[in-house]
């Protein structure tokens, strides 16, 4: 049996002598249940395997511990986990801010801008801040915004339509599903 301290691992498991049941259901290394035996007879059990007692389900009636490999068990874990973390694919969200009073030539820049990120699989937000009097033509600013979404409904979809939070407005714009 090896002697593993689990706090300077950084983990919560109860392995060992850590496990502090007086009477545990044991699940022998094969799968097969060796009964319900107290926490030194278990302990035992696993000397005779000569592999760790583990428990795995700790708020059981009587708690269950298995009889198994434990810096083996460990690695199969975080083998999963890092498989499971590189699978995962993150929506990144990218921000893009309008003016009500844009221009064209830089309405056209900001389209090209949110083109290349709806195209890169990103989700955009459009914001649109009204400083000072502006925010008395918010129709100027809604136009502006209802422009800058029809330009690009052909690769996206509206996520939250426009929606005005204080002194701004702001959209979410995800890519089309192919």
């Amino acid at each position: 049996m090896s002697v593993i301290s689990n706090k300077r691992k950084g983990n919560d498991d109860l392995v060992n002598e850590e496990i502090r049941f007086k009477e545990v259901l044991v699940i022998g290394p094969e799968g097969e249940q060796l009964g319900t035996m107290s926490r030194n007879d278990a302990l035992d059990a696993a000397d005779r395997y000569e592999l760790d007692l583990f428990c795995v389900a700790p708020n059981g009636n009587p708690p269950v511990c298995k009889i198994l490999d434990y810096g083996r068990y460990r690695f199969e874990q975080q083998k999963k986990t890092k498989e499971a973390k590189r699978n995962q694919h993150v929506t990144e969200m990218k921000p893009i801010r309008l003016s009500p009073v844009i221009d064209k030539h830089d309405f056209d820049t900001k389209i090209r801008q949110a083109r290349k990120f709806l195209e890169a699989n990103m989700k955009v937000k459009v914001d649109m801040r009204f400083r000072g009097r502006l925010i008395t033509r918010q129709e100027v600013g809604k136009k502006v915004m209802q422009n800058f979404v029809s330009e690009l409904e052909d690769i996206s979809v509206v996520e939250k339509p426009p929606v005005l939070e204080g002194n701004i407005i702001s959209v979410v714009i995800s890519p089309k599903k192919k």
